[in-house]
């Protein structure tokens, strides 16, 4: 469970009080009989506006309705009408022009909005922009025109037809078209093997006419009786577990709790299975969608069909055949991003995390959330039960495991007898990489390189990870110091030489390498600092010039085609070492994997982020999963200039829960989440002179009682980005005091100038 109690049923939810021109919603009826309707817009505004509904037009909550709006026209959602607010004369209120044909939103679904828009404090509008994601969904799909034979014709009393020279191209049309069902243009002609232009002629020679066909069902149903692999005792054991808690029905919180390897996802689909057994739909919301080719190629086999998919990378039909398809129950399965959590399935039987831990499930620009917190209140909602998958639990959800708010299933063994691999600490204090000719400075220790040498003559495969990107982090002026930094942002320009430019990784700013110091005005005298993997696979071409390698980072690959590519050469063998960023950590099945080398262990130790060293945990933990997964044996050398740091400790000694516990104590003792309470505010503007002024203002209005800290204004470590100034205060609380309320009292009456924009993120997990 969230450490905000999320799973528990809001107490509360924003109270809408005023419409179009400050009308409230009012279940009463407008002078000329019509009734008022409130309607909630998916703007960044807080309550519905009222609007009258016309006499020929039912209007429950949850319908989809367009509305004028000013000069121009809008989607809105039917809200539910509560009390309070102005009433404005009917005759001021402009009326519902048209209601869409798909479902309502359901009362759960409107409830889920209202909670995470109290939760996040984000306008009630914002979120349902989230949930009517495709406004082009809310139009049904033009019909397909199909081509068949004249019921005349295709009987025999027709006549005897057009005199047309009946080549053999046009004989196998009408042999196909005959008897048949109507076809698409392309249908047919490909049925025929024939060009369409074959089939048109036929068309208006008379011979075909044209019909409205219904589409076909955009996704295929998975067979939930269709068998799966076999399972191992304590795999059939755990999926018994959780097909029990979906058939029953309610809700529940589980983690599933299993080693790198173990067959978590086998045993979540038996879950899956079930809820399609009941009728029901299933959601599995996963930390990077782009990168899940096997996971796709498993749930294929297990189901006999893909499931629907749910993230940026789609095209804008592919997004509008899905969000309908959710809405109308015709996608039995999404597999999605995080934003899939607000898509309208209207018979959910279960959700389920994977990777629960990861970071990448928090949404950190416009309304901030963490999706795993929320779909438990999703499933609190519906009723149903949430699976949360994890080899390395986040420390907030093993908390509710122990306090007994989340039940547990736990997969203890890898799958078919594989064994955990070795881990190994390299002192880069004693085993100094050395300098290499021609290049300078390797990043690569005798040790390490070493393990690799053995594992290519094996003729086994080896990944090299650094979380970096590109070829350099940082690049300056050997003559005067002077050092490449983004012009919008307080951060380096990192060299990607593989595309020849430097970029700003956080508002992606690019500029050509120059030839000239910009200060100084020296040549010749930039020089790269500190590795990337690009750095990475130029020294590897020069240890290793026959091994085959890849490069594998968000940067390098251009869409989940370019992923699904590059897994399955390493898949096929015709790789010898990936070299990549965190994203080769997200569940990757490499059997001939069984060298990890870990360049820079202790990058992620530090920054003031009180997840720190849990999250480098997490993800050296993932990371050297990827070893060993088959009969081949793993092995992980992590370089680490603090060999004797707890997290390296525990990464050693396979004691994850040890390092848990360590870290509960310290997190309980300094009452951080989830033992106690913490809200950010990040403050930014164009000109840091109004921003600071405001920020005196904020810290002289805040809250001052017991249980209650708050902390600056400071700089933030990106003190500009995007080309504002930031600032940032930050609010702790004791658990017992919910964040918000504070919040409301502290900004009461305070005025937020223009070009000041305030953003709140309720239990951060960033602090840049």
């Amino acid at each position: 469970m969230p450490d905000d109690r999320a799973s528990a049923p809001p107490e509360s939810t924003p109270k809408p009080d005023s419409g179009v021109n400050g009308a409230g919603p009012d279940s009463g009826a407008g002078e000329a009989g019509a009734a008022r309707v409130a309607v909630l817009l998916p703007l960044p505004l807080e309550r519905p506006y009222d609007y009258l509904a016309p006499p020929d037009l039912v209007l429950a909550p949850g319908a989809v309705v367009r509305v004028p709006l000013g000069g121009r026209e809008a989607i809105g959602v039917v809200w539910d009408r509560e009390p309070g607010g102005r009433r404005v004369p009917a005759a001021k209120l402009k009326t519902v022009l048209a209601r869409f044909d798909v479902p309502p939103l359901s009362g759960d679904q409107r409830r889920f909005i209202d909670w995470v828009a109290n939760y996040t404090m984000a306008p009630r509008g914002a979120v349902l922009r989230m949930a009517l994601s495709v406004p082009a969904a809310l139009d049904p799909p033009r019909p397909q025109i199909g081509y068949r034979m004249p019921e005349a014709r295709a009987t025999g009393d027709g006549g005897p037809g057009p005199a047309i020279r009946l080549t053999p191209a046009r004989q196998r049309v009408l042999a196909e078209a005959k008897d048949a069902a109507p076809r698409t243009l392309s249908g047919l002609a490909r049925a025929a093997a024939v060009s369409p232009s074959v089939v048109r002629g036929l068309h208006a020679a008379g011979l075909l006419e044209e019909t409205e066909i219904g589409a076909p069902p955009p996704f295929a149903r998975p067979d939930h009786a269709r068998a799966g692999p076999r399972l191992s005792p304590e795999q059939a054991a755990a999926a018994a577990e959780l097909r029990v808690r979906v058939a029953a029905g309610a809700y529940t919180s589980i983690l599933l709790d299993g080693v790198t390897g173990s067959g978590k996802t086998e045993v979540y689909f038996e879950a899956i299975a079930q809820a399609l057994e009941r009728g029901r739909q299933a959601l599995v919301l996963l930390p990077e969608i782009a990168l899940s080719a096997q996971w796709l190629e498993r749930f294929a086999a297990r189901f006999g069909s893909a499931p629907a998919l749910w993230h940026s990378d789609l095209t804008a039909a592919q997004r509008r055949a899905t969000w309908r398809a959710a809405a109308l129950g015709q996608a039995r399965v999404v597999v999605g991003a995080r934003s899939a959590l607000f898509l309208p399935l209207r018979e959910l039987g279960v959700i389920v995390v994977d990777e629960e831990h990861d970071p990448a499930f928090k949404q950190e620009d416009g309304v901030i959330y963490h999706a795993r917190d929320i779909a438990v209140v999703r499933a609190h909602l519906l009723g149903i039960p949430i699976i949360l998958a994890s080899a390395t639990p986040s420390l907030e959800t093993m908390v509710n495991v122990e306090t007994g708010r989340y039940a547990k299933v736990h997969l203890p063994d890898r799958h078919g007898g594989a064994a955990m691999p070795s881990v190994e600490l390299v002192d880069l204090r004693r085993d100094r990489p050395v300098k290499l000719p021609g290049l300078g400075q390797s990043w690569l220790s005798e040790r390490l390189r070493g393990a690799m040498t053995a594992t290519f003559e094996a003729g086994e495969q080896a990944m090299l990870f650094l979380n970096r990107r590109g070829y350099a982090p940082l690049t300056l002026c050997r003559a005067c110091g002077h050092r490449l930094q983004c012009p919008n942002c307080t951060a380096w320009l990192v060299e990607h030489r593989l595309a020849g430019k430097l970029q700003c990784h956080h508002c992606g700013h690019l500029a050509a390498l120059p030839q000239s110091c910009p200060s100084c005005g020296a040549e010749g005298t930039l020089a790269a600092c500190g590795p990337g993997v690009e750095r990475l696979a130029e020294e590897i071409s020069i240890l290793f010039p026959k091994a085959r390698s890849a490069v594998m980072a968000s940067d390098t690959l251009t869409g989940p085609g370019a992923a699904a590519h590059l897994i399955q050469a390493v898949q096929a063998r015709e790789i010898d070492l990936l070299i990549g960023t965190q994203i080769v950590a997200k569940g990757h099945h490499f059997p001939h994997l069984t060298l990890v080398g870990v360049v820079d262990a202790d990058l992620g130790l530090y920054g003031g982020d009180l997840r720190a060293a849990e999250r480098t945990f997490q993800l050296l933990h993932q990371v050297a999963g990827r070893a060993g997964r088959a009969e081949r044996p793993g092995r992980v050398l992590l370089q680490t200039a603090e060999p004797g740091h707890p997290v390296m400790q525990a990464l050693a000694a396979g004691g994850r829960d040890e390092f848990l516990r360590v870290e509960t104590e310290v997190r309980a003792s300094h009452g951080l989440p989830p033992f106690g309470r913490m809200a950010a505010f990040i403050v930014s503007c164009p000109d840091s002179a109004p921003l600071d002024r405001f920020c005196r203002a904020l810290a002289g209005a805040a809250p001052r009682a017991e249980g209650v800290v708050v902390l600056g204004p400071a700089p933030a470590p990106l003190a500009m980005l995007r080309g504002r100034h930031r600032r940032r205060f930050l609010l702790k609380t004791r658990r017992d005091i919910p964040p918000q309320g504070v919040i409301k009292m502290w900004l009461e009456g305070l005025k937020i100038p223009p070009k000041v924009r305030l953003q709140i993120d309720i239990n951060p997990y960033s602090f840049l």
